[in-house]
Order: C-alpha cells, then sequence, then structure tokens
C-alpha cells in the first residue's frame, strides 16, 4: 500500500434484526471504489457483539471478540462510522464498542454517514462528535445524512436520486483523506502522547 493511500474502516453501527444499515454502508463503500487514495474495510458491529457491561478481565470470549476488533481498529488511519438514530441518538451496540477500546481511534479522523427519520441522523452524529472528541479522535465536520432513506433506495440497493448524496459523499471522503494523511504523517514525525 502506498503511503499515500489510507486504510478507512467503515463502521456499520446498527445490529437489529431487518436494519437498513447494511443498504447505507454498502451504498457508501462503493462511493470509493473510483478513488485510488482510499483502502475500505468493512466492520460490522454484527460481528463484534460486545457486552454492554465493562469488565477489567472480560470472559475469554469476549476477549477473543474485543482482540479481533481491537485489531480491526488499530489497522485502520481513518473511520467512517454509518449510524441510524434511534429515540434522539445513537445505537447502543456502538457505544459499547467506543467504550471497550481506546488507543485504536487517537489521532485519528472520524467521519459519519447519519441516516433517519427528518433528523436523518444528525442527532445521532453530534453526540458521537462529542464521544470521539474525548477519545483523542478528529471529527469530520461534513458527513453524509439521509432523510427517510428507505424511500430513497430500490429494492436493489441503488440510490434513485444520487447526484446529492454522491457529493456529500465525495466531500466526506476528500475531508477524511486530507486528515488521515495529516494525521498519519504528524504520528510518523512525533509519535501522538495521550
Amino acid at each position: 500500500m502506498s503511503s499515500d493511500r489510507i486504510r478507512v474502516a467503515v463502521i456499520l453501527s446498527s445490529v437489529r434484526k431487518g436494519r437498513f444499515g447494511p443498504t447505507i454502508a454498502n451504498w457508501f463503500v462503493a462511493t470509493a471504489d473510483q478513488r485510488d487514495d482510499i483502502e475500505v474495510d468493512l466492520v460490522d458491529l454484527a460481528h463484534f457483539p460486545l457486552p454492554t457491561a465493562l469488565s477489567d478481565q472480560p470472559e475469554p470470549e469476549v476477549a477473543e471478540l474485543l482482540g479481533a476488533f481491537s485489531a480491526r481498529l488499530s489497522q485502520a488511519d481513518a473511520f467512517v462510522v454509518v449510524t441510524p438514530e434511534y429515540n434522539h441518538s445513537f445505537p447502543a451496540a456502538l457505544k459499547a464498542a467506543v467504550d471497550w477500546t481506546q488507543n485504536e481511534w487517537h489521532a485519528k479522523p472520524v467521519g459519519f454517514v447519519g441516516y433517519g427519520g427528518l433528523a436523518g441522523g444528525l442527532r445521532a452524529v453530534q453526540q458521537l462528535k462529542h464521544i470521539f472528541t474525548e477519545l483523542h479522535a478528529v471529527t469530520i465536520r461534513d458527513g453524509v445524512s439521509f432523510h427517510g432513506p428507505w424511500a430513497q433506495f430500490d429494492s436493489e440497493g441503488t440510490l434513485t436520486e444520487p447526484s446529492d448524496a454522491e457529493a456529500a459523499a465525495k466531500v466526506l471522503w476528500d475531508r477524511l483523506s486530507w486528515w488521515a494523511l495529516a494525521t498519519k504523517e504528524a504520528k510518523t514525525r512525533r509519535p501522538y502522547d495521550n
């Protein structure tokens, strides 16, 4: 991988049965297909069912899940969180995943793709920005938001009117790439000390 190429973990945060998240996440990942500066790793939290109760000595099966999840995050130069909005907030599975980890996020940029009803996931994203700031991450101002996405995608998962969303995705990828390269370069010159 070229030093100018970044690895982005796109985190699919909804784990509910019948979730719409995979449609949104797959669409967003596909928007990076034409870019040669980004390598995407889709991390589905449904594959990492970490408990909400934290423990200094997790059970062996939790420790194994946590190790695999941490490794995926550690390999990333940047992140994009794909999140629905549940009751004006984000999913509990995402909070658990964030709370079980720490250093994996440090001095790396985090972007957001939100979706939901009228607010389009923006309230969930706003709360997440505070949380990721606490984790020493750099949150990206520009994001993608889907208001009522269920009517915007066809049965094959294709966005029916893609121009606005694709334009927003391009800006997010551009900003994320800039910050990822900037933080990566800075960390090679001077390790990040928290």
